[in-house]
C-alpha cells in the first residue's frame, strides 16, 4: 500500500500530531495479515528474550483476534481455532524511529519493548500502540499507528496526559485519556471532536464497527451517565444508566444499543442508544463484584458477561435490538437482593413483587478462577464463548440456550506458552 506524507489540521493545546499515513485518494487499510508472517518473526523476535508479561488483552472489533501485549512487544491471536498469528519483540535496536519524534517530546522509538495497549484495526496490518510496562518501548501519552507490512511506526499522537484506551474503525481513531476524549480522521489525523468527561481511570469508550454508521458511547459528566454520539444524525443523548460509576460498556456492532455495568457488579442494564429507554435489565448476581468485560454477540440475540468473581455469564436478550423497540422497563435497585430462585419461577405473582424482580437471571455460567482477569466475547461458531485471561488462558465454550446451566469446555491454551500448547 503506497504511502505519502500528510499535513495534519493544528492540534488542540492537549495533543500533538506526527504523520506518515495515506493520503485522502489511497484507499483505507483493509489488507489481511499476509499468510507469510504467519508463525513468524520480525528479525528482531528471533533474539532470546525474557519470559514475557502481559500488560493487557483485548479483542478486535469483529472478535475474530484478540492481541496481548507484554513488556517486549505484543502476540496477535485467532480466537477460533486457536493459533498465534504472530508477534513482535521490540528489543531498543531493532526499531525504526517514528514518523516525526520531534512532537511530543522525541525519545519515541528508544524504548525496551514494552507495549501497554495494543489496539488492532480488524484483521488488518494497521495497529494502535501505546507503551507501556517497567522498560515502555514508546512513552505511555503517545499512540503509536503500527504498519506491521512496514514493521514501522507510520504516524504518532501526543498528548500531555497518559492514555488510558484507543478504538479503531476504518476511518477513526478515538483516544481516551482521564477526563477527555478525542476523534480523529484516520486517514491524515485531523482532529474532528473533543468530549470531556468525568473521571474515566479504565478508559471506557466504544464505537459502532459498521462503516454506514458512526455511534460513540462514553462515561457523561455525571456518576453513572453515559453519553451517546450518533455523527451522522449530529446527536447527542445523554442517559443515567446508574446510581454508582459506570464499570462497564458494551455496544452493538450498528450501535442502536449499549449495555452498561456499575461498580457494584450486580446489574447490567441494555438501552436503546436513539432515546435513552430501558430495553432490559439483567441480574449478574447479588453480591458485589468487578465487572471485566460486556460483549454482545453479532447478532445481539446474547450478551456475556464476565466478572472478577470467576464467572462468565451468558444473558438471553428478549428484547429485538434489531427493531429497537421503546418499552421502558422498571429499573431495579442495585442494592437490592433477589432470592436465590429464578425469576421465571415467580412470574405468577410478578405483579406484586418489588421492581428488582423485573431483572433476570443468566442462562448459561463458567467458572473460572475468581480473582483474575477474564475478558470474554462470543466465537464464531454457534454458541461458543471465547475467554482470555491476564494469566494467559485461552477457554473455548459452549453454552446450551435451552437447558443452560454450566457451559461445556471445548477447549484450553497457555497462549503465552506456544512451546507448549495443547488441548485441555
Amino acid at each position: 500500500m503506497p504511502l505519502s506524507p500528510s499535513t495534519a489540521s493544528s492540534p488542540p493545546s492537549d495533543a500533538a500530531v506526527s504523520s506518515d499515513l495515506v493520503s485522502e485518494s489511497d484507499p483505507p487499510p483493509s489488507s489481511i495479515f499476509p499468510s507469510q508472517t504467519e508463525h513468524s518473526h520480525d528479525p528482531s523476535s528471533t533474539r532470546p528474550v525474557p519470559a514475557d508479561t502481559l500488560l493487557s488483552i483485548s479483542f478486535n472489533q469483529d472478535f475474530t483476534c484478540f492481541a496481548a501485549a507484554t513488556e517486549h512487544g505484543f502476540r496477535i491471536y485467532n480466537s477460533d481455532p486457536f493459533r498465534e498469528i504472530f508477534r513482535r519483540n521490540f528489543p531498543s535496536s531493532a526499531i525504526d524511529p517514528p514518523a516525526s519524534p520531534s512532537h511530543g517530546g522525541g525519545g519515541s522509538g528508544s524504548g525496551s519493548g514494552g507495549i501497554g495497549l495494543v489496539q488492532m484495526l480488524f484483521r488488518c496490518n494497521i495497529l494502535a500502540l501505546v507503551g507501556g510496562g517497567r522498560n515502555p518501548q514508546y512513552p505511555p501519552n503517545k499512540i503509536m499507528i503500527w504498519d506491521d507490512h512496514q514493521c514501522r511506526c507510520i504516524g504518532e499522537l501526543s498528548f500531555r496526559s497518559e492514555v488510558k484506551s484507543v478504538r479503531l474503525r476504518r476511518d477513526r481513531i478515538v483516544v481516551v485519556l482521564l477526563q477527555k476524549l478525542f476523534v480523529y480522521n484516520f486517514v491524515d489525523l485531523k482532529l474532528l471532536h473533543q468530549i470531556e468527561t468525568v473521571t474515566n481511570p479504565n478508559g471506557l469508550c466504544e464505537i459502532s464497527c459498521l462503516s454506514n454508521s458512526f455511534v460513540l458511547v462514553c462515561p457523561g459528566l455525571q456518576k453513572g451517565q453515559i453519553r451517546v454520539e450518533h455523527y451522522e444524525l449530529k446527536r447527542t443523548k445523554f442517559i443515567v444508566s446508574h446510581d454508582s460509576r459506570i464499570a462497564a460498556m458494551a455496544l452493538t456492532q450498528d450501535g442502536r444499543s449499549v449495555a452498561t455495568a456499575s461498580s457494584k457488579g450486580t446489574l447490567v442494564r441494555i438501552f436503546n442508544t436513539l432515546d435513552g429507554t430501558l430495553l432490559q435489565e439483567v441480574r449478574r448476581g447479588t453480591d458485589r463484584a468487578e465487572i471485566h468485560s460486556l460483549s454482545f454477540s453479532p447478532t445481539a440475540q446474547w450478551l456475556a458477561v464476565s466478572s472478577d468473581r470467576g464467572t462468565v455469564h451468558v444473558f438471553s436478550l428478549k428484547v429485538d435490538l434489531r427493531s429497537l423497540g421503546s418499552n421502558v422497563l422498571p429499573c431495579a435497585s442495585e442494592s437490592s437482593h433477589p432470592p436465590q430462585s429464578l425469576i421465571s419461577s415467580l412470574s405468577l405473582i410478578k405483579g406484586v413483587l418489588p421492581k428488582y424482580f423485573s431483572s433476570e437471571w443468566s442462562v448459561a455460567k463458567f467458572h473460572l478462577q475468581e480473582g483474575s482477569h477474564y475478558i470474554a466475547a462470543f466465537g464464531q461458531k454457534e454458541k461458543t464463548i471465547v475467554i482470555i485471561g491476564m494469566d494467559g488462558s485461552y477457554y473455548l465454550c459452549k453454552f446450551d440456550p435451552v437447558s443452560g446451566g454450566e457451559m461445556t469446555q471445548l477447549e484450553y491454551y497457555n497462549f503465552l506458552n506456544s512451546d507448549e500448547l495443547s488441548h485441555d
